[in-house]
């Protein structure tokens, strides 16, 4: 690699690692944020997660599932683990792990309650860099709980910098940089800094940089997840001291820790990774020392709580400083493989462990600039940049298997024997997960959810194209995908059902990942043969009446119903969903461009072209046009110009009329059929034009590009088909209330619900109970569905992106020619594709600072604005309000949130 330039280095190790030369990804920050309190730990007799194993017993109770850390790394299967713990000799607990709220203890469900920060990662993790704030004062965990246990729906939340602790900034910035010399030769730096200001004391704080392995050993069980022989750490004492580690499938470390920059020596201390039942239960321990041992040590004093052998699973060099007022101490440290030696002495932490450090973020910067719009500013490109660090830094590795978690460990109690007809039972015969799968957050969803991935993989295609089509395709693997065609949502519930974009992330990953005669074909026609199944799971389960119009509970639009959309009903009553049929359309169009593009080489797939071709036609048709009290109008509302819900109870019908995303996804559906495509495919174009010709009650939904327009049709030259649900006038009708300041049009982006409900909530009384939908921008003001999803009309990143790409696919089709308002009402008349930018630049400028240094996502926070340690720093929120842009919900959501990269791509201007 010594002599590779920068600007290739960094591409050099991707393709050394897909090709498996070289395994530079096997160390990653693959460690999550959040094991206490998910559903993988939970083994009460009622599931609730929450309560059975909560914050309070993380450092002292062992993990079956997985492990956590602050800003920590770990192999690919987890095994031996790396992380920081802090103790800032005010705290009554060491801070080994992010603190925050479950959803019950949240006045809006979930909430990590720290200030912590992704700011760079080269795709191999070759260089990665994070940041912890840690408070010099006791950090109020008690507080936290109590002030949001107090406050209701009405209320905001009480965030850790409302509580003072940050007051005249008597903090530590801890900063935690890895790079990698070779795979399995990571260098560690630690930077701390006391952000104090000038004239203040010294404040003392304890690093503790923790090595220990993940308990596979305890449980019973022999296997990948399960074997009786217990890994060692040991110290080994020599002019350099040394933690020998030995583990039986990852074989020999090193790790080595050096004095701190201002001669600190640190002391080693040993333990091993065991639960200490004694104190959590009352019941003997399996070994002498515990998981708690360093925080018995360190801050109770309990000397005898750590092996004096220096020995055990768990080991770390205990640094004890007091740092000056605007000073920094920095510790080093190094983790390497004893059977591959390293290409410098391990002992040395001198010029050439800080030259790598410089080598690495250079190769870094390098490869950034190389895979960035070269127009952005410098404020764009640190969004874009850091919006890539959140992405790399959330890959997790999660494992669950699920019949051994029903069944239990045969070291262990057995669970009651309801617990084989819980949860996820249903899954039990199949599910395999054992995987670094990208999460959407490693605190609040510490937990993969195929939907929000889906979306991940397109920012990552940018940057690593070979993991994008892995995780795309590991879902659709047969230790994934549910027999029946399923695939598995999220943990807390596998069989929900989450919108069908897989197909869509799968057909974008694979244009974008290569130009074209580049492209993966063997990619595409494997994701192509089981996403079949999948449709077909889709068709035969979710086609209530078999007339294609399809319902299917949330499909990720969690709060904006009129009700709990999941919850089956009574008595014969159904509901037809706008966006549910929107979904298919969406689903067979993109298996529709699939089969076209698979046909070139491979004419068998002009059938499947031909079959996804006249399925949607019959969904357009019935959307728009099926009978009903309406007199054959679908779900399309003539009088308002919308998309609606329908609910069916007995004999009436009754028009849920709610302005939401709902009736705006139809919009999304669009797909076009290029000439190029239409000429090369005889049989389809044959099948085609008898369709037309003999169908024309149903060709009435297509639209396809007469001579005329920007691009004028030749006399011989095939048309240009356009499938969309909505015709041209419906599309314009929609298209009105999209671009509306007073409906969906936000500052910064589109609302997910419009703001006309604001004046004019819709209200419908089924059985004597009264529902209602009224707009709200941002945390819901009452109890909602969906568990800890509580909002009801912010902005929110996927559903923007898919319209936004929408209307790019009608500017194509439509040309120039076609302009509209924007906004509505105003003189200003744009192009759909000069609209799309415009859509994007909003969404952009959440996290674009103004004039006075403010960026709309961190609310009206002044540190974010002009402190120097705050200014430069973001959050990429799961979702924000529809009026000022503060972000809200999950604070460092950057999986789907991360689509703001892709807004700064701007293709029209």
């Amino acid at each position: 690699m010594n002599d590779t330039p920068p600007a290739q280095a960094e591409a050099k190790r991707l393709d050394e690692s897909t090709q498996r030369v070289n395994n530079w990804q096997r160390w990653g920050p693959y460690l999550a944020e959040r094991q206490w309190s998910t559903v993988r730990e939970d083994y009460s007799p009622d599931g609730d997660c929450w309560n059975y194993f909560p914050h309070d017993h993380a450092r002292s109770r062992t993990y079956r599932w997985g492990e956590d850390g602050l800003l920590g790394l770990t192999d690919r299967q987890c095994r031996l683990c790396f992380s920081l713990a802090l103790w800032n000799g005010k705290d009554s607990i060491l801070k080994e792990r992010l603190f925050g709220l479950t959803n019950p203890e949240g006045n809006h469900g979930e909430d990590v309650k720290e200030l912590y920060y992704y700011l760079d990662s080269s795709p191999t993790h070759s260089y990665l860099k994070g940041l912890y704030k840690y408070p010099q004062a006791e950090f109020p965990y008690a507080k936290l709980v109590e002030e949001n246990r107090n406050r209701g729906k009405q209320d905001d939340e009480y965030e850790l910098l409302d509580t003072g602790v940050f007051k005249d900034d008597r903090y530590f910035d801890v900063q935690a940089e890895y790079a990698k010399d070779q795979p399995n030769d990571v260098f560690i730096r630690i930077t701390l800094t006391n952000r104090a200001p000038k004239g203040s004391d010294p404040a003392e704080l304890h690093l503790l940089p923790t090595l220990w392995f993940r308990n596979t050993w305890s449980w019973g069980r022999e296997g990948a997840e399960g074997h009786g022989k217990k890994p060692t750490m040991k110290l080994v004492d020599g002019k350099q001291p040394k933690v020998e580690t030995d583990h039986r499938t990852l074989g020999r470390f090193n790790f080595v820790a050096d004095d701190a920059s201002d001669g600190t020596k640190p002391t080693w201390l040993f333990t091993d990774n065991e639960s200490n039942f004694k104190l959590l239960m009352g019941k003997e321990n399996f070994s002498e020392y515990v998981k708690d041992a360093f925080h018995r040590y360190v801050i109770e004093g309990e000397t005898d709580a750590v092996n004096p052998k220096q020995e055990g699973t768990k080991a770390s060099p205990w640094y004890q400083l007091t740092i000056k007022p605007g000073e920094s101490v920095t510790l080093r440290m190094r983790l390497h493989a004893a059977d591959e030696p390293p290409k410098a002495p391990p002992t040395t932490f001198g010029k050439r462990f800080d030259n790598l450090f410089a080598k690495r973020i250079k190769e870094t910067d390098a490869f950034y600039e190389s895979v960035l719009d070269q127009k952005l500013t410098v404020e764009q490109r640190r969004v874009a940049r850091q919006s890539h660090a959140g992405l790399l830094w959330t890959k997790q590795f999660y494992v669950y298997i699920i019949e051994q978690w029903l069944q239990g460990d045969p070291a262990l109690p057995a669970p009651p024997a309801s617990r084989l007809q819980g949860r996820n039972s249903d899954w039990r015969q199949h599910l395999y997960n054992r995987d670094v799968i990208s999460m959407p957050d490693k605190w609040e969803y510490p937990w993969y959810a195929v939907w929000d991935l889906a979306f991940h993989m397109i920012p990552f295609s940018r940057i690593d194209p070979a993991f994008a089509k892995k995780q795309l395709r590991l879902f659709l693997r047969e230790w994934y995908m549910h027999p029946s065609g399923a695939m598995p949502a999220y943990e807390f519930n596998f069989s929900d059902v989450n919108p069908p974009v897989h197909a869509w992330a799968c057909w974008r990953v694979y244009k974008m990942a290569a130009p074209r005669g580049e492209r993966d074909r063997d990619f595409l026609e494997r994701v192509f043969q089981k996403l079949l199944l999948n449709f077909t799971w889709w068709v035969n389960r979710k086609d209530f009446k078999e007339n294609h119009i399809f319902s299917g509970g949330f499909l990720g639009l969690d709060n904006i119903g009129v009700f709990d959309r999941s919850q089956p009903f009574a008595d014969g009553t159904h509901l037809e969903q706008a966006d549910g049929t929107a979904w298919m359309a969406f689903y067979c169009g993109t298996m529709l461009s699939m089969a076209l593009e698979l046909a070139e080489p491979y004419n068998a797939y002009e059938d499947m072209a031909t079959k996804f071709f006249e399925h949607y036609i019959h969904i357009a048709d019935a959307i728009n046009c099926l009978g009903g009290d309406n007199g054959g109008t679908g779900l399309w509302d003539e009088d308002d110009g919308f998309y609606y819900d329908r609910l069916h109870v007995h004999d009436k019908t009754h028009p849920l009329k709610v302005r939401s995303l709902v009736g705006l996804l139809p919009l999304i559906t669009a797909t076009i059929i290029n000439r190029d495509a239409y000429d090369r495919l005889p049989g389809f174009r044959k099948r085609t034009e008898w369709f037309l010709k003999y169908r024309q009650d149903l060709a009435q939904q297509i639209t396809y590009l007469e001579a005329g327009g920007q691009r004028k049709r030749k006399k011989d030259q095939a048309p240009e088909f356009l499938l969309a649900i909505p015709s041209r006038n419906r599309f314009e009708r929609v298209l009105a209330y999209l671009l509306d300041e007073n409906e969906f049009l936000s500052p910064y982006g589109i609302r997910s619900l419009s703001k006309h409900h604001a004046d004019h909530p819709f209200r419908i009384k089924l059985d004597g109970t009264t529902h209602e939908v009224a707009y709200e921008p941002g945390e819901a003001r009452s109890a909602l569905f969906g568990g800890n999803s509580n909002w009801r009309g912010p902005v929110w990143f996927p559903v923007n992106y898919l319209i936004i790409e929408a209307l790019e696919r009608y500017h194509h089709f439509y040309g120039n020619d076609f302009k509209i308002a924007f906004p509505t009402g105003s003189n200003n008349m744009l192009t759909l594709g000069e609209v799309a930018d415009e859509l994007r630049n909003r969404l952009a400028r959440l996290f674009l600072p103004d004039t006075k240094g403010h960026r709309p996502a961190h609310g009206d926070d002044a540190r974010y604005a002009s402190d120097p340690h705050f200014k430069d720093l973001l959050l990429f929120y799961e979702y924000f309000h529809a009026e000022t842009g503060r972000g809200l919900g999950a604070s460092h959501q950057t999986g789907w949130t991360a689509l703001v990269s892709e807004c700064l791509r701007n293709p029209h201007g």
